[in-house]
């Protein structure tokens, strides 16, 4: 297996049990906050006993303003014990709604920075193409299993830079514009070759891919960053 594989397939292994354990932790942390959080809170039906006692203690109590009193007392205790029931059910909502966040939150952070690590890996080492087709009538460039259609002008830059690959040489920007221009090299700017490349990029899409693809070698100009041995023009 290649050693970019093998890295790859070992930060996964990784990052899948540090997601593991970040779950674990976050579930054993909200659960430990939960529970503490409902046990501290008063028992339901502290308030119906103090009442009932106040009615067993105190059974002289007999007025019809001291009944109603109690009447009151009896059904504040009820509105709190609802109350209370209410606050634990929230508390568990709350607790479960936390709960999904976090886990959420540290698998994407986790996913991110696993693929963060993966794109530098593969920027390193660069691309690995197995064949490179270009098709002048269909105007579309197949990159081992993808196909890209592209406009006559994209297709010329990319015609260039593959036959400059082929012969083993580096093309400017003012080259590139020159061989499809037909003008000479001293007619034509760096920019113009350099606006040509830009739009061959984002014909091809994806920027990682492009931007491995055609290489930018700095003050030497433009090459395609492959083997000259899978390019086929067709």
């Amino acid at each position: 297996m290649p050693p970019l594989a093998v890295s790859v397939s070992e930060s996964l292994r990784s990052g899948s049990r540090l997601v593991s354990l970040g779950i674990a932790a976050i579930v054993a942390i909200l659960a430990v906050t939960g529970a503490l959080l409902i046990l501290t809170l008063p028992d339901a039906n502290a308030f119906n006993a103090r009442v009932e006692r106040i009615f067993v203690e105190n059974d002289a109590l007999t007025g019809e303003g001291e009944i109603k009193l109690l009447e009151i007392l009896a059904q504040s205790g009820t509105a709190f014990s609802d109350v209370l029931a209410s606050y634990r059910t929230i508390i568990f909502v709350l607790l479960i709604f936390a709960t999904a966040l976090l886990v959420a939150a540290l698998v994407f952070l986790v996913m991110l920075v696993t693929l963060n690590r993966r794109m530098a890996q593969i920027e390193r080492s660069g691309i690995e193409v197995s064949s490179l087709i270009i098709s002048r009538e269909e105007r579309t460039v197949y990159l081992n299993t993808m196909g890209f259609k592209l406009t006559d002008a994209m297709m010329e830059t990319l015609a260039v830079l593959a036959e400059a690959r082929l012969d083993d040489e580096m093309l400017t920007g003012a080259q590139i514009e020159a061989v499809i221009s037909g003008k000479s090299e001293a007619d034509c700017e760096e920019a113009a070759g350099a606006t040509r490349i830009k739009r061959l990029r984002d014909g091809l899409g994806n920027q990682i891919v492009s931007e491995l693809l055609v290489k930018n070698i700095a003050r030497r100009g433009y090459v395609l960053a492959i083997d000259k041995g899978v390019i086929e023009m067709v």
